[in-house]
């Protein structure tokens, strides 16, 4: 999942639509990811754009779409072409580099309009792409999702990754099964979420803040508060705090899973192990009660 996000001077003149692409273009740049025999780019791409914006350009957007999947297309396979001189260091040396290839088999775009506030000034740019990467067979686990958000406003910049891991389901059975269960209350009222993979992340969410568990609370709870992580080979589950405001677990802080450096902010692998039952509060404002089934 990455995004990027480009803003102009409000009182400026009115944004080319040409930007859009570009924007998007310059976060499959920065997004690649290489595996063992191959690199891979995002394949989808969501622009999010303030209501005025798109409702300046909603008359275009499947020429948007149509020109922005050509641009991905023509930069991939720009980005692949060798120079005389990468031809003939790979030639002495018997190897040539790796190709970049799409993630999917298609690139997937879309437009929308900002409906949760998360753009600042009505002339930002946010591009959110997701790159789903396959699991470890070793371990059994299901597709890697990673998001990465950057943030350009005011000149400065602020990025977030976000990592994420989906257990394997048996395509055979007639059920998921049921690692453990979030009991909770919010301003909508009681609720119950069973967790069937191996990472459930819970917050308030939004247009480029995709939660499992979406909390209906005050601005006091994050977009992506916390996130719940199971260990595919032990059963274990652990708690990531990835809040402003912090997160508790059984009344006790829980130590913040991200490091904030130069307005980036990244997971730092810090987590805290979840006994079998146990009470997770959300900057104290909503509680969850965690349960292991299995």
């Amino acid at each position: 999942m990455a995004a990027s996000s480009h803003d102009r001077d409000s009182a400026g003149p009115r944004r080319p639509a040409a930007d859009l692409i570009t924007a998007v273009i310059d976060n499959m740049r920065e997004n690649r990811e290489e595996l063992r025999y191959s690199v891979v780019v995002p394949s989808r791409y969501s622009v999010v754009l303030s209501p005025a914006e798109f409702a300046r350009l909603e008359g275009l957007v499947p020429r948007l779409q149509a020109e922005t999947i050509r641009a991905l297309t023509e930069e991939l396979a720009r980005m692949n072409q060798l120079s005389w001189i990468e031809r003939r260091v790979g030639a002495w040396r018997g190897r040539t580099r790796t190709p970049l290839e799409n993630a999917d088999t298609a690139w997937h775009v879309e437009f929308v309009p900002d409906v949760n506030g998360d753009l600042a000034h009505e002339g930002d740019i946010l591009v959110h792409s997701e790159l789903r990467l396959p699991g470890e067979p070793a371990l059994g686990g299901g597709e890697r999702t990673r998001r990465i958000s950057t943030v350009h406003a005011s000149g400065a910049t602020r990025s977030m990754r976000v990592n994420g891991e989906s257990a394997a389901v048996d395509r055979g059975a007639s059920t998921v099964a049921i690692h453990a269960r979030l009991t909770y209350t919010d301003r909508t009222g009681p609720h119950q979420y069973d967790i069937v993979r191996d990472s459930a992340t819970i917050g308030r969410g939004g247009t480029v803040y995709p939660v499992d568990v979406r909390i209906h609370a005050s601005e006091d709870v994050s977009r992506e508060h916390a996130r719940i992580r199971r260990d595919p080979v032990t059963g274990c589950f652990f708690l990531i705090d990835l809040s402003t405001l912090g997160t508790t677990l059984n009344g006790r802080h829980a130590p913040r899973g991200y490091d904030e450096t130069d307005g980036s902010k990244r997971e730092n692998g810090v987590e805290s192990e979840l006994p079998l039952r146990a009470r997770i509060g959300l900057a104290d404002v909503v509680f969850l009660d965690f349960e292991r089934i299995d």
